[in-house]
């Protein structure tokens, strides 16, 4: 996939089209798990999913008192992908297939839950009692039908093995995709780009994206502009494209005071019927009926370590 600087030195214009703006979604605050807040850019009322994504939660930021931090115990997946992102704060992670591990600052854990886990993400314990910054994302990515039964997988990444690309007031960490040159080292089941810009003021930066990806932005600080008319969206908000062009812009005008922390997130649609339940997403009812099933009888197991 060609991939482009700010400076656009790699194309030629009348090749390139860039996105228009179909909407500018608020994120709804909700809780989580235990009772964690989580500002939640969908499923809400203005936008329930956006093929192939299902969700995108925002843990935080919120800075705990000590012995105050709450996670989400036992819990069952079935049928997509779950890409957990920690900006600030250490997570503990454990599974019904012996699964463990720590999610720290920087740290991307994707996990293809597929025929099923439970699941379990709950804060450290010396986190928990230090009392610190918990600020991170979730982000659920359907399966293809083919793949929705396949064996559970994950990648866990390091954050100093997340490629980082910078140019003319721009940095971008590549999570998955590729950007400024660089290329993710996360595998994923269909195409699919997780972007984390940082743009200060007065910069811009152009990202190629394929024509038929689905799109969006979700903004993590500051404010910015957007899309072929610049439409403006800030901290909390979502910013959905349309599928009319091959590159998407973002700006950050030179009187904003702070920078603009932006997610950009796109992946081929899969275009095939979606059926969900809390923690299962299946492509037919009788399909969601066995997954609840299966967790009842404990098919999918249990965390017993």
């Amino acid at each position: 996939m060609k991939q482009n600087t700010t400076n656009n030195q790699h194309l030629v214009r009348d090749e390139t089209k860039t996105r228009s703006i179909s909407q500018v979604v608020t994120a709804k605050t909700t809780l989580e798990g235990e009772g964690f807040v989580v500002h939640r850019a969908f499923p809400n009322g203005s936008l329930r999913e956006y093929d192939p994504f299902l969700l995108l939660d925002e843990m935080g930021p919120i800075t705990f008192s000590a012995g105050d931090a709450k996670g989400a115990p036992d819990h069952p997946h079935r049928g997509f992908e779950t890409v957990t992102y920690m900006i600030d704060g250490v997570f503990e992670h454990k599974d019904s297939q012996g699964h463990s591990g720590k999610i720290k600052t920087g740290d991307v854990q994707w996990m293809t839950a597929g025929s099923g886990v439970i699941h379990s993400e709950m804060p450290e314990k010396e986190f928990t009692k230090r009392g610190e910054r918990l600020h991170g994302f979730q982000l659920w990515v359907n399966l293809p039908k083919k793949d929705k039964m396949m064996k559970p997988r994950y990648q866990d990444l390091q954050a100093n093995k997340i490629p980082i690309a910078e140019n003319d007031g721009v940095k971008v960490k590549i999570i998955a995709g590729e950007s400024m040159g660089e290329k993710a080292v996360i595998e994923t089941r269909t195409p699919i780009m997780y972007l984390h810009f940082t743009l200060q003021p007065g910069s811009k930066v152009t990202q190629i994206i394929p024509q038929n990806y689905n799109a969006f932005a979700y903004v993590v600080n500051g404010e910015g502009l957007f899309g072929d008319k610049q439409i403006p969206a800030h901290k909390e908000q979502v910013v959905l494209f349309e599928q009319d062009g091959n590159e998407i812009t973002i700006n950050v005008p030179n009187n904003v005071s702070s920078p603009l922390g932006v997610l950009l997130i796109a992946g081929v649609p899969l275009g095939e019927p979606v059926a969900r339940y809390g923690p299962f997403v299946m492509n037919t009812e009788e399909e969601i009926k066995q997954a609840i099933l299966d967790y009842n009888s404990g098919k999918m197991g249990k965390i017993d370590f």
